[in-house]
């Protein structure tokens, strides 16, 4: 792999990959998995041609890593939504690198409508889901395609583990 660009790229991939497969606690000290069959594994996805499936697969997640100095949160976000219904999965996010910082403090980016809609699931009001999971607001003018929320990719795994445990059919989609 030539490209130092792609190198970082594939790098905070397999990071993120191994610190929710730890975490959620899909595999064993060696980092091999339990049962690796399981659609609940976090996967790096093959990419499939033309339609983009998002980087990493974290059922009900697609996961958009972004390894890159100059952030353009809004614009990613609407790229992992994308990449979700590619993959067929509900919800996409973006997970971005936080220089000089562990995996567990990345930055996770969702869309107004994504936060809602996981909330909803989990049967939670607005305050108690912030309060929970760490979620912080940006707002940008008054375009609100632009707004988003904010929490830590330890915040996200616990969010995953809740999700999984108290969501009706948690784990959505097998692995192809």
């Amino acid at each position: 792999m030539a490209n130092p660009n792609k190198q970082k790229g594939t790098a905070w991939e397999s990071a993120i990959r191994d610190y929710l497969n730890a975490f959620l606690g899909l595999v064993d000290e060696r980092g091999t998995f339990l049962d690796p069959m399981s659609g609940a594994n976090v996967r790096r996805a093959a990419q499939e041609g033309a339609k983009d499936v998002g980087d990493i697969h974290c059922a009900p997640f697609v996961l958009e890593a972004k390894n890159t100095a100059s952030p353009a949160v809004p614009t990613w976000i609407r790229q992992a939504e994308i990449e979700a219904v590619h993959a067929g999965f509900p919800f996409g996010v973006v997970v971005r690198k936080v220089r000089g910082f562990s995996v567990a403090m990345g930055r996770v980016h969702v869309s107004v409508r994504t936060w809602t809609r996981i909330r909803l699931a989990l049967g939670m009001d607005t305050s108690e889901f912030r309060a929970l999971y760490g979620w912080s607001v940006s707002l940008r003018g008054l375009d609100t395609s632009r707004w988003y929320l904010t929490t830590t990719v330890r915040d996200l795994a616990h969010l995953i583990g809740d999700y999984r445990r108290n969501v009706p059919s948690g784990v959505t989609r097998a692995v192809r």
